[in-house]
């Protein structure tokens, strides 16, 4: 059993606010105002007492700012608290250098485990290396989703097990964007994880995009940032090679896709997100696939958002809590 507070704060003023940008706002009616105020995000992961949320607000609106919104979960039965807020500031009257610093005075008062603030118009974006294999379909629809920006990053490169030819319309995307393609063979006895860790070296997170490699523990102990991974909802039932025409032919009628933090336990990691679409006896095998291939896209894509805009929060051993 949990339980969720919800703490909103919502003026005539913001209006249609979340149909608009949120890197900049002029505050309407107020001459007095600077031209825009600049968007933010605050999360906060401490033991519970009395008063952090007042703390929070007072924090925030002591520099002028002005909460939008802001989630709250506790736990039932465990000392424990988390919350992500969502506020506005005039960066003339709270600098940024000073919002990390009264941010850190509140993280010490409640010693907070996590205590992180972004604001995305002014700091820079998350560096994220991506891994894919022969299968195209979620790697073709990171990269235009980050082309029409709804991706929020900077891709450093696309690392792959497999050789892509210059003709390749992924290839040829890659180029025109200046993202670097690293082909990388593999065989049971090399995983090519020394040079993969060279290749990540100062990226902030990667995503396997359909990556049919099992990265070692070692890897991930030595890379020591999160890493993002997608796979459909066939497993266990169905492992081994081609589990979609497996599904299919055992008739099944729900599939579904799981992304996930990548841990040393296979396919095991804390769940960020899943999905699941019906499929019934009219469907073929391509409309099988396709269903489950568009399910896996939707899912990875969601969890990236997610997880830049800071609503993914560890959570127990092997859980989260998504604002």
């Amino acid at each position: 059993m949990t339980f969720t507070r919800r703490v909103s704060s919502c003026f005539s003023q913001f209006l249609g606010f979340a149909n608009r940008s949120f890197n900049s706002y002029k505050l309407p009616g107020d001459p007095s105002s600077s031209p825009s105020l600049t968007y933010g995000i605050h999360i906060f992961h401490c033991p519970d007492e009395v008063g952090i949320v007042a703390k929070l607000s007072e924090c925030i609106a002591s520099r002028g700012g002005n909460i939008l919104g802001a989630d709250v979960f506790v736990p039932q039965n465990k000392n424990v608290f988390y919350s992500r807020s969502e506020f506005v500031f005039d960066p003339v009257r709270w600098p940024r250098k000073q919002m990390d610093e009264d941010f850190l005075k509140l993280s010490n008062m409640f010693s907070a485990i996590r205590s992180v603030v972004r604001v995305p118009a002014l700091d820079p974006k998350f560096k994220m290396a991506v891994l894919a294999s022969k299968q195209d379909h979620c790697l073709v629809d990171l990269l235009y989703g980050w082309q029409e920006g709804r991706l929020p990053v900077d891709i450093t490169c696309v690392i792959s097990n497999h050789h892509r030819g210059p003709n390749n319309n992924v290839m040829h995307f890659l180029e025109r964007n200046g993202i670097p393609y690293h082909y990388l063979h593999t065989t049971e006895e090399n995983k090519r994880e020394r040079e993969i860790l060279e290749l990540v070296l100062n990226t902030d997170f990667l995503v396997l995009a359909r990556y049919m490699q099992v990265l070692s523990g070692q890897f991930l102990r030595t890379y020591g940032k999160d890493v993002i991974n997608i796979h459909h909802g066939l497993l266990p039932s169905f492992k081994g090679g081609n589990p979609c025409k497996q599904a299919f032919d055992a008739g099944v009628k729900l599939i579904g896709a799981t992304s996930h933090f990548v841990t040393e336990e296979l396919d095991s990691g804390p769940i960020i997100e899943q999905m699941v679409e019906r499929v019934s006896h009219r469907d073929n095998l391509q409309s099988f696939v396709q269903k489950s291939e568009n399910l896996e896209k939707q899912c990875l894509a969601k969890a990236l958002r997610w997880y830049c805009e800071l609503r993914v929060l560890p959570y127990e051993e092997n859980r989260t809590v998504v604002f």
